[in-house]
């Protein structure tokens, strides 16, 4: 008997099932398909190949790394040409082409991800900038990007190299040490890729030259300690080292050598290459569409104020005020950028410091708290003291910043307390130029700012209703990093324009006496403050 041939319509089903199948899993994720949402999809590198043979088969490098970890350095080497420049910061995902033993190899070279600050890092160390890929990554410490609104994930380079990489090294420099955030850090860069990448990874070492002589790689990995051993591990014991100062010759073998381990990971996936889920490429163009957003509202701010203040930088002169507790230091060292003010600390003598602030000379008193029952049991060398502080802001101070805890709740006696405070030691035009400025603005959570003033009840309104309703929320948690520090300046500036020729408030005669008795500052008050172009 023989069996009777399906029809071509059968056979068209068939071909198209089989298609959609091997479009959507590989061979080793067939059990596990469905189980998440992210799961990278997989598909056979055999439809890279010309039926005819017109074109050489294509293998795809995808190459990820860490900063001056010798990435550019080693796409490079593999391509046999300086094709990506290695002296530069990589930015943007770059791709290049070569063919090698009749095989045509598409390299990508990514921007370096991020390493993981740890909590003891000083966040007034300077760091260097990533030159990323000096030829074999020579540098004694990796510098740490910060962060931009040009950064790319993995996902942007993996879909320059369709339908998607063989193999992705990820390359660890021997120059370099490699612990627990190094790993963190290689394993944040796979996930945001999907699941089942680690099949089709490779270690790829750079900086080879660097070893003691008689030194070999493999002794290499065992002493330098788990981390890297369990890379290593989670890469399927695959790995190669790479000398990128060796010119191309025939003796140097390297790429050759490589190019077999990419062969043999392909034969061991049965020919399947990585493709990226497109439910991860649609998140990352999101991501990059909300980036973009954000660059162009940041330049619009920037075009306005360059449009309002031109010329050299703008000074603002501001003084911290409040009753004990508050907060006022921490909130003093966040605008600066840096630890000036003791926090944690009851602030004794009026401290005044300055610093230059998204394109401003910013110059800021801090001074003791106050009491919040009432202005008679503030003492008086503390309500002298507060009248001080703005006389060290000649010739005056642009705003006086209330700072008010949104963990704190306002009743009507410490309204009454703080506006008496103010009135009492800075008259009756002192509303016109005093802004509350919240702290502890991490405790808000996702809740907005003025929902928080909504439940706040009609205290906190009319406290704001004071101040011309100019109020400002900020996370002094993170001094120097907190974005909003920027549109603190903005809105402060933004008073100014509107007090018109009243652009601060004028030192009385009465705050000026015995003025260096008290205070605490290692710079003259009539040098800190003078060319003042808000005047």
């Amino acid at each position: 008997m023989h069996a009777t041939p399906p029809s071509e319509e059968a056979r068209g089903k068939e071909s198209t099932v089989e298609a959609r199948r091997r479009r959507r899993r590989g061979p080793e994720e067939e059990e596990a398909r469905g189980s998440t949402l992210k799961m990278a999809a997989v598909s056979s590198a055999s439809d890279t190949v010309d039926p005819r043979g017109r074109h050489p088969p294509e293998r795809r490098l995808l190459i990820l790394g860490g900063p001056r970890s010798g990435k550019t350095s080693s796409a490079n080497t593999i391509l046999g040409d300086e094709m990506f420049d290695a002296g530069t910061e990589t930015t943007h995902s770059n791709v290049g082409q070569t063919e090698i033993y009749g095989r045509r190899v598409t390299v990508v070279d990514t921007p370096s991800w991020a390493i993981p600050a740890e909590p003891e890092d000083d966040d007034d160390d300077d760091d260097e900038p990533d030159t990323d890929d000096n030829a074999g990554a020579e540098s004694d410490s990796p510098a740490r990007p910060p962060p931009s609104l040009d950064s790319e994930g993995p996902c942007m380079g993996a879909i320059l190299c369709p339908p998607g990489p063989h193999s992705i090294l990820l390359v660890v420099s021997i120059a370099q040490p490699f612990g627990d955030r190094e790993r963190r850090a290689a394993e944040e860069q796979l996930g945001a890729l999907g699941g089942g990448t680690w099949r089709y990874c490779m270690v790829l070492f750079t900086g080879v030259d660097k070893l003691p002589k008689g030194v070999f790689i493999e002794e290499h990995i065992a002493n330098t300690g788990e981390a890297l051993q369990w890379l290593v591990e989670r890469c399927g014991s695959r790995y190669h080292a790479f000398d990128n100062t060796l010119k191309e010759s025939e003796e140097n073998t390297q790429v050759p050598e490589l190019m077999e381990k990419v062969e043999e990971m392909v034969t061991d996936n049965q020919g399947w290459y990585f493709e990226v889920n497109e439910l991860i490429l649609l998140e990352e163009e999101q991501a990059r569409r909300a980036l973009e957003e954000e660059r162009m509202r940041m330049e619009e701010h920037a075009r306005q104020r360059e449009q309002m203040i031109g010329g050299p930088p703008r000074e603002l002169r501001l003084l911290l005020l409040g009753w004990k507790g508050v907060g006022k230091s921490s909130v003093g060292n966040s605008i600066l950028g840096r630890r000036f003010f003791e926090s944690g600390q009851e602030t004794e003598l009026c401290l005044r410091r300055q610093a230059l602030v998204c394109g401003r000379r910013v110059t800021i008193v801090d001074t003791p708290g106050w009491d919040w029952f009432s202005v008679s049991r503030t003492p008086k060398r503390i309500r002298q003291e507060s009248q001080r502080g703005a006389a060290l802001l000649r010739p005056g101070p642009h705003t006086l910043l209330l700072v008010l805890p949104v963990v704190s709740s306002l009743t009507a006696r410490k309204r009454r307390t703080l506006l008496a405070h103010i009135e009492t030691l800075f008259g009756d035009n002192a509303c016109l130029h005093t802004m509350v400025l919240f702290s502890c603005g991490d405790w808000l959570g996702h809740t907005p700012i003025e929902e928080h003033i909504l439940r706040g009840g009609r205290e906190l309104q009319r406290l704001l209703e004071y101040c011309g309703n100019y109020y400002h929320v900020l996370d002094s948690k993170t001094p120097g990093k907190d974005r909003s520090v920027s549109l603190l300046l903005d809105r402060i500036e933004e008073m100014i324009r509107e007090n018109g020729d009243r652009a601060f408030l004028p030192i009385q005669t009465e705050w000026l006496s015995e003025e260096s008795s008290y205070s605490s500052d290692n710079t003259e008050p009539e040098d800190d403050c003078r060319g003042c172009q808000l005047q």
